[in-house]
């Protein structure tokens, strides 16, 4: 698959690097409109994982400056948009029109409307279009099968990103909250399904750099917890989980390798995973591999993402009611 990567910011990079380590996609063109970036300089680019690099060599890739010039290289099948989240619905579109697949990091869009018209047009271009919810890719997650819970809890933090200001921005980023905590939202999703409803608490001061909420989702016979956001200072990165199900606990804290599981009259035991590739490279393979074979994504499907930008949205609702 000829892929091209649309914005070459923190997140862009780090798709640039998953590509080319890549079996089943092949980097075929880069879209920016920074020239320094487009000569493989990325010293200037930072975010939250050592994920990027300062210098790639983007020898024999095409560079455009604009995504209506890429959309016209009929060698491109597919474009990877790695773009501040309010141009996602407009290039998505634009891309699927064009006849291309896309793939759109995360969140898919800033809103419902926006959501459902990205599905549409995919349905009406019959073009694969999956969005970027690489929690469920990274090896630390894959270990938590779908099904019922006695209790579980996801956290997420840290400090404001300095590498971008649309983030500050909430008609651009949908705020720090949306932005962060979708990942953690979305996997709830995809291992328990749909909760009843949401209640939460927290404070939001953008320009400070505090995004904060404390999320609880009602299934019924259990909760599961969300909480985290953007704290204040220098605020390390981190990531965690516990989930509790009748064989055991299930628990990860990020920097703390791999998971653990905690099981009734045993040992804890590590839950590597042999083999297991980079969170980022095994969705581009997912993605290729859907392409490959014309099928829609049923590991990651769009309505899914889609449905993780419902419940973060009606999570940061709730939190304002409680204001």
């Amino acid at each position: 698959m000829r892929l091209a990567v649309v914005g070459l910011g923190f997140m862009g990079v780090t798709h640039v690097k998953a590509i080319r380590a890549s079996q089943k996609a092949q980097l075929a063109a880069v879209v920016s409109s920074d020239e320094k970036k487009l000569a493989g300089d990325f010293s200037d680019v930072g975010g939250n994982l050592d994920t990027t690099s300062q210098r790639i060599d983007l020898t024999g890739v095409a560079k455009y400056r604009a995504l209506e010039e890429a959309l016209a290289d009929p060698s491109i099948e597919a474009f990877d948009l790695c773009l501040p989240t309010h141009l996602h619905a407009p290039q998505a579109i634009a891309a699927l029109r064009a006849g291309k697949h896309v793939l759109i990091e995360k969140p898919l869009a800033l809103n419902g409307e926006e959501c459902a018209t990205i599905l549409q047009e995919s349905k009406r271009a019959n073009r694969i279009a999956m969005c970027a919810q690489v929690l469920r890719f990274f090896p630390m997650y894959s270990v938590l099968a779908p099904g019922p819970a006695l209790s579980a809890r996801f956290r997420r933090r840290c400090a404001a990103p300095a590498w971008g200001a649309w983030l500050k921005d909430k008609s651009k980023s949908g705020g720090g909250v949306f932005d962060l905590l979708i990942h953690d939202v979305d996997m709830m999703l995809h291992l328990f399904g749909e909760p009843k409803s949401v209640t939460a608490t927290g404070y939001e001061n953008l320009k400070a750099g505090i995004d904060l909420i404390e999320a609880k989702f009602d299934y019924g016979k259990f909760a599961v917890s969300v909480s985290g956001g953007w704290h204040p200072g220098a605020y390390p990165f981190s990531m965690e989980y516990t989930v509790v199900r009748d064989e055991g606990a299930y628990e990860y804290r990020f920097g703390d390798g791999d998971p653990v599981f905690y099981g009734m009259g045993a040992e804890p035991r590590k839950l590597s995973r042999p083999g297991e590739i980079d969170g980022y490279r095994a969705q581009i393979d997912y993605f290729a591999e859907c392409i490959s074979a014309g099928v829609a994504p049923d590991f990651c499907p769009l309505a899914e993402s889609a449905n993780a930008v419902k419940w973060t949205l009606a999570m940061e609702e709730a939190r304002w009611k409680r204001a």
